[in-house]
């Protein structure tokens, strides 16, 4: 048997990061078997079938390494929309399903107080197709139920406690439940992976599968994403979507690192291992079932080791897209200036968004405007120390980073400062901020012409 995984994605408009973690584990877990991984886009919701929202879904995969072509789909379920019908009269046809014109307050009104389901009132009324009557599969009365579930063991529900849901709406169309089961029978799909949130269909989703004849699915329920407060991630709440991280500067590498260890961790005390430790170790059956807390802190701290572990030149060209928006005019950027500063940016971000705030000073034409830096730097005794540091400046003949701290030790010393003290009014003066690159790195790339136009600009701001 060759096992088929599916991963079936809304197009929602985002890629939520727990989809991305089910479409990971499905990815794996396809290719440890010699499988196939099955892209299907549950497209029947019209007002969410939009074409630049499933190409949003194919650019989120690509980007964590499940690109196109290497797998089977995009298949849209819309397309086997007369099947389900079909599926759904099979059902009534055998006798496994039946009409129901019972509104919602019907329902309610019969239960009282009590919240309850369904109570079959038209179970055995016989009721004809008609219009406004939905169709309800008719759930067994006694036994149980038992789901195999690779990451839960074998859950069982007693069939008394299953309503009978409905499978078809008044108008005909099936509902999410038959559909879904449908498409996996169509399409093969002999292992189904997703977030525990279904599991509650699974035992209905299992009876249809073999009351329709077909030997149900292996099922593996991994845990439901939470954040800090451990209520599930929500779109309208929380931060969840992947190319929201992808724009800001998270490493593709770095994410789908850390998704895959939510729920499950590789040998060893460690967690930031190559890709292809994760593809070898990951078994579906070592998944905790317990809740995964998404730490977008956590995630950070990955990706700023994944940014220091780029070689020189990836870094370079990773940043690229970050630099060709930056808040300088395009022909005032100096790649060859950035090159020399680069290595030491480097160390120093985790997030790739992070680069210009970090350089900017080298690319405009005066420093970046941050009154509180030149309040906390600009104390007394700052004008004489600027004075005294463009005079030695102006003399240095030697530009390395090495001299020009030796120069500027030397004046601090003079007035009784040091090195961390008087290198403070020099860095605002120049890079706009109180923290940022090595300073007499960052004064060696901006050079000598610019470093004494800004310092005398500070000094005349201070005296004025």
């Amino acid at each position: 048997m060759t096992v088929r995984v599916r991963f079936a994605p809304s197009p929602t408009g985002m890629f939520h990061v727990g989809g991305a973690r089910s479409a990971l584990q499905n990815w794996i877990y396809a290719k440890q078997q010699g499988g196939v991984f099955v892209l299907r886009v549950e497209d029947t919701d019209a007002a969410r079938n939009k074409p630049e929202w499933t190409e949003g879904i194919l650019n989120a995969l690509d980007w964590i390494g499940i690109r196109r072509g290497t797998y089977e789909g995009p298949y849209f379920q819309s397309a086997n929309a007369e099947k389900h019908r079909e599926a759904a009269q099979k059902l009534y046809a055998a006798g496994r399903a039946y009409y129901c014109d019972c509104t919602r307050e019907d329902v309610q009104a019969r239960n009282g107080s009590q919240h309850q389901g369904y109570d079959g009132f038209h179970r055995d009324k016989g009721l004809e197709p008609g219009e406004g009557r939905a169709l309800r599969f008719r759930t067994p009365d006694e036994g149980a139920t038992t789901v195999i579930d690779l990451v839960r063991g074998e859950p069982t529900f007693e069939n008394k406690n299953l309503e009978d849901f409905v499978i078809a709406r008044g108008d005909g169309s099936p509902v999410f439940l038959l559909a879904n089961v449908v498409d996996d029978m169509i399409m093969g799909i002999t292992h189904v992976i997703r977030a525990e949130e279904h599991l509650p269909n699974t035992p209905k989703q299992q009876l249809l599968w073999e009351a329709l004849g077909v030997k149900p699915p292996i099922w593996a329920h991994v845990p439901v994403v939470v954040n800090e407060k451990r209520q599930k991630l929500s779109k309208r709440r929380d931060k969840v979507a992947l190319e929201q991280y992808r724009d800001e500067g998270y490493l593709a590498d770095a994410m789908r690192n850390y998704l895959m260890l939510l729920g499950w961790a590789p040998s060893g005390d460690r967690e930031i291992v190559p890709w292809s430790v994760i593809e070898d170790e990951f078994r579906l059956e070592e998944v905790n079932p317990s809740p995964a807390f998404f730490d977008e802190k956590k995630l950070r701290a990955f990706n700023g080791e994944y940014i220091r572990a780029l070689s020189l030149d990836d870094f370079i060209a990773a940043c690229q897209p970050f630099l060709a928006n930056g808040p300088w005019d395009a022909a005032d950027f100096d790649p060859l200036v950035f090159a020399k500063v680069a290595e030491l940016a480097q160390t120093r971000i985790a997030l790739l968004s992070e680069i210009n705030q970090n350089v900017d000073f080298l690319f405009l034409p005066e420093p970046p405007t941050d009154e509180a830096a030149w309040a906390k730097a600009m104390k007394e005794g700052a004008a004489d120390l600027l004075a005294a540091t463009i005079t030695a400046y102006e003399a240095q003949e030697d530009w390395s980073p090495e001299a020009l701290k030796a120069t500027l030790e030397a004046v601090g010393a003079e007035r009784g400062l040091k090195l961390g003290k008087a290198q403070a009014p020099i860095r605002v003066a120049v890079t706009g901020r109180t923290i940022g690159l090595p300073l007499f790195e960052s004064l060696e790339a901006l050079g000598r012409d610019r470093i004494l136009t800004r310092l005398r600009t500070a000094h005349t701001r201070l005296t004025a």
